[in-house]
């Protein structure tokens, strides 16, 4: 049966017991999108939960590590206005002001205005957040770097270019 060992000779995993159970029990369906999109959710169950014990140990939220990286990804000065924010955080308008309170009573981010325009507001990671953001991220991609350190790079290169091709159609 396709799919019950790796190149690395690694058994069949539960994913596979599952598409034989069904394939056994309903032959007349076509079963195989479980194979990969079963994989993807178990895969996405384990990041988020290694993404929130990395979070926790650093005191943030998983919204509040999200708005933090869009304004450092942004760069010097780390400034975004709240809609240049939405786009990267998927929330709508009123959750995106409710969260930049509470980042603001943090001191992890601030309020200003927009020197070219002072009727634009601009949030900007403060010195605090700016350290939080960083170290979490260090903490972040350390751990899931141990998700992919048994995958050859090439391997890890071509899945990454297998998922993008799946993601695209649903980020348009």
């Amino acid at each position: 049966m396709a799919g019950t060992t790796d190149e690395r000779g690694g058994g069949a995993d539960e994913v596979d017991r599952v598409v034989a159970a069904w394939r056994r029990v309903r032959p007349d369906l076509d079963v195989a999108p479980l194979e990969v999109l079963s994989r993807v959710s178990r895969l996405a169950h384990h990041l988020d939960r290694a993404r929130a014990s990395t979070f926790d140990a650093h005191g943030l939220e998983r919204w509040e590590f999200d708005v933090l990286a869009a304004l450092r990804r942004a760069g010097p000065p780390h400034r975004l206005t709240p809609s240049q924010l939405l786009p990267q955080t998927l929330v709508t308008s009123g959750t995106m002001t409710t969260r930049i309170d509470r980042l603001t009573a943090r001191g992890l981010v601030e309020r200003g205005s927009d020197p070219s325009d002072r009727r634009l507001v601009l949030v900007g990671l403060t010195e605090a957040g700016r350290e939080l953001v960083d170290a979490a991220m260090a903490s972040l991609l350390e751990r899931e770097r141990s998700f992919l350190d048994g995958m050859p790079r090439r391997d890890r290169e071509r899945l990454a270019d297998l998922l993008r091709a799946l993601v695209r159609p649903f980020e348009r």
